[in-house]
């Protein structure tokens, strides 16, 4: 089958031909034929031709995933909607499965306040407790949601 990602079989990447099915074997296609009726000489210097075409189908394979990468990731960046936060902001923090504050299915997912001390590039903040004063502690911005008073 051809891949969406790469616009070309796996097979045809790594031998450099399509692949020829069983059925075609038993029920001669106009491509066994053509193979089949040639020189071994003949046969031998497509064949090397095929193979020194190899590296420029996968060339082209691997631009096509670029494309559709980047495709794909553009599809994907028109729905994500940006949360800016800021410092001295009140959020709550989601409680994590890994966390030791899991108490089981009915427990509250959410645990807070807290408030913004800082924040880093690429979507970390640092977080105080408002009520206790706990050490701070980096959080990922898709942990956080805002809370409102």
């Amino acid at each position: 089958m051809v891949r969406t990602s790469v616009g070309a079989t796996p097979y045809l990447l790594v031998y450099g031909t399509e692949a020829v099915i069983p059925a075609e074997v038993e029920i001669p296609s106009l491509r066994t034929i053509v193979e089949a009726e040639i020189e071994d000489s003949e046969w031998v210097r497509i064949r090397l031709e095929q193979l020194t075409l190899i590296d420029e189908k996968r060339m082209a394979a691997v631009c096509h995933g670029h494309l559709y990468q980047r495709r794909m990731a553009r599809a994907y960046n028109k729905k994500v909607r940006p949360r800016n936060f800021e410092v001295d902001q009140l959020v709550l923090r989601r409680i994590l499965p890994h966390h030791e504050e899991v108490k089981g299915k009915f427990a509250p997912n959410w645990k807070g306040s807290y408030i913004i001390r800082k924040i880093l590039p690429r979507g970390a903040l640092y977080l105080g407790d408002i009520k206790v004063n706990d050490p701070e502690t980096a959080v990922n911005a898709d942990a956080v949601k805002r809370y409102y008073v």
